[in-house]
């Protein structure tokens, strides 16, 4: 086993259909249950266990190795870990790297996260490409398999789950910190120009998108999801933005009727992930479940001749056949199953797309759609 968890106590993953996988706590003693998913990030698992887009799911992690770098508090994307729990091959317990500020077994711990390692992460990556994500459990205290199933088929399916009340903020707060300096790889605010107002509804946003608007000259104002389009509006925003979050979109009916209301103000509107979702939604589109979804760090995605390569994370997308009649373009295809990966709108400044450019982890191909944003709100704000 190598360098991993000194103390090994055994665990068990039950998946919904009766499949167990048996191994060993690397996390918190306890039991998670949640829809069952998978990562192939090779990198940058802290940020993806603190992304609220994960909330309600457990992760397994394809990359064999996990915990090498430890944690830090500046790779975190929310003020704590998100994930329900873990699933890898292998844990480190032992970090090397000079940003460690602990390890990544102790950091679970100190949150309350059961995780399991010591299991075949490939079959059972395998068998959910095969039959889709479904619920699962892991345990370090119900050992019994027949135990555990009774209590994972007694939770909701993801379909119908409003999880965005769970992350969304609860009160209305500015966000100014940029991207740190050492990492800095975009424009900041040139010498005479006025900062753009930009409100982001929170569905369960990621730091790092806020760090991105702030390093492209904006003032953020973040508010919760259920904000009223009226109050949205009394901010004066120059540009509205709609953010990534967990569950599912079609059930966030607040925030599409409040969508929908805002597209009449004609205010620029950028969407990420969920965001996107609940564009298409709000302008008369449909989603679905995918089946076993998008998460990972080299998604392709474009149109034509031009591709990006992406960071993507979600389980649902727009449904193809639902735009007729609504206005809306497709700018973007997720070129592995040609989903739709980005919209535009015929006469609407608003655009938005299925991945996520401020990467954390992963590439920066799609970090020009911040600048995008920055234009179409200049524009409009130009006397």
């Amino acid at each position: 086993m190598g360098h991993m968890i000194a103390d090994l106590q055994p665990a068990i993953l039950v998946l919904e259909d009766g499949t167990t996988y048996r191994g060993w706590s690397a996390g918190a003693p306890g039991t998670a249950l949640g829809e069952v998913v998978f990562n192939t990030g090779t990198t940058g698992y802290q940020e993806v266990i603190t992304d609220p887009s994960y909330r309600g799911q457990i992760v397994t992690f394809t990359y064999p190795e996990l915990g090498n770098t430890g944690v830090n508090p500046e790779d975190e994307e929310s003020a704590g870990p998100q994930v329900r729990g873990i699933i890898a091959r292998r844990v480190c317990a032992e970090p090397s790297s000079w940003r460690a500020a602990g390890s990544l077994t102790d950091y679970l711990r100190q949150h309350q996260i059961p995780a399991i390692c010591g299991l075949d992460t490939r079959a059972l990556t395998r068998k959910i490409r095969s039959l889709g994500a479904m619920n699962g459990g892991i345990s370090t205290t119900v050992l019994d398999p027949q135990a555990l199933l009774s209590r994972v088929r007694s939770l909701p399916p993801m379909i119908g789950l409003n999880l965005v009340q769970e992350v969304t903020t609860k009160t209305v707060y500015e966000w100014t910190e940029p991207t740190d300096s050492r990492w800095e790889f975009a424009p900041q605010l040139s010498p005479g120009e006025r900062p753009l107002t930009v409100v982001a509804l929170d569905f369960g946003i990621k730091r790092n998108i806020l760090r991105r608007l702030a390093s492209y000259g904006c003032r953020v104002v973040v508010v919760p999801a259920y904000t009223p389009a009226a109050e949205i509006l009394s901010y004066q925003p120059d540009g509205i933005f709609l953010s990534n979050g967990p569950g599912d979109p079609a059930v966030v009916v607040e925030g599409i009727a409040t969508v929908r209301e805002l597209l009449a103000s004609a205010k620029p509107l950028f969407g990420i992930c969920m965001g996107h979702q609940i564009l298409g939604l709000s302008l008369g589109a449909d989603t679905f479940k995918l089946k076993f979804g998008h998460r990972g760090l080299n998604q392709p995605a474009g149109l034509t001749r031009k591709v990006e390569i992406t960071s993507q994370n979600h389980g649902f997308a727009i449904d193809d056949q639902s735009l007729e009649g609504t206005g809306a373009t497709v700018t973007h295809r997720n070129l592995n199953d040609q989903t739709i990966a980005g919209l535009g709108h015929r006469t609407l400044p608003v655009f938005s797309v299925q991945y996520h450019p401020e990467a954390s982890p992963g590439p920066h191909d799609g970090d020009y759609l911040f600048g995008r944003f920055v234009a179409m709100m200049r524009q409009q704000a130009a006397p």
